[in-house]
């Protein structure tokens, strides 16, 4: 039995109206109001509700690079849709990084693949930067069950409880993290409370309260998630 299933992604911003726009155009979305100037991405595509991003403002502007990104495959040759979506190319293809990065209105930066035969277009993978890529990807397959594998300087994870896309990799980067992630997920518990995340190595920053039922952790490379508890039944 896992600890917790992965649930969602929740995306800072300044504009969380802009930004879910912008982020429903590339994903074939559908936006919602989430309350409190907050928006909800739902793709139409989705699999499972875990696919939606929650766009939440905050006071904050961003800060540093973005250590939290999803990576795209398009559906045509070239990223031509994403910058007319309101994209900015960072990167072209060069020799072995067959993709381009790009940043999103507010700067979060995100890479798009060549269209593969065989395969959708859309979100493929979610992609973390970390200190020890392995020991990242064993402790999350821990929480939320899957399969982890590694190659020289990345190591990933398939099979997740609740991940709605092909892999969750773990990129090792010679830099710390110094500032809050604007890219976070969150987790449903399987129990009412938290405790086995925090046996494990998980760190709590913050308990529910009247308007936040969730508890905020971060887990052994300090990325900030959310753990929810079990969902009612019926």
């Amino acid at each position: 039995m896992t600890i917790a299933r992965f649930k969602d992604l929740c995306l800072d911003a300044t504009d969380a109206v802009t930004l879910g726009g912008f982020w429903a155009r590339l994903l074939d979305g559908d936006v919602a109001d989430a309350g409190e100037d907050d928006t909800r991405v739902d793709p139409r595509s989705a699999r499972s509700d875990a696919e939606s991003i929650w766009v939440n403002k905050v006071p904050e502007p961003r800060l540093g690079k973005t250590r939290v990104h999803l990576d795209l495959r398009l559906a045509d040759a070239d990223p031509a849709a994403l910058l007319a979506a309101g994209a900015r190319l960072v990167r072209e293809p060069a020799g072995e990084a067959t993709w381009w990065v790009l940043v999103d209105p507010e700067g979060n930066e995100f890479c798009a693949f060549p269209a593969r035969e065989g395969t959708a277009p859309g979100p493929f993978e979610l992609v973390v930067d970390s200190a020890d890529p392995v020991a990242q990807a064993t402790w999350w397959a821990g929480v939320v069950g899957g399969t982890v594998e590694d190659e020289p300087n990345h190591a990933w994870i398939t099979g997740a409880t609740g991940f709605p896309w092909d892999y969750w990799v773990f990129v090792g980067v010679p830099e710390p993290k110094t500032v809050k992630n604007r890219l976070h997920w969150d987790v449903d518990l399987a129990d009412p409370e938290p405790t086995a995340l925090v046996d494990a190595g998980a760190t709590l920053l913050r308990e529910p309260h009247a308007q936040a039922r969730w508890w905020v952790l971060a887990d052994p490379e300090g990325n900030e998630f959310c753990a929810f508890p079990p969902r009612p039944i019926g």
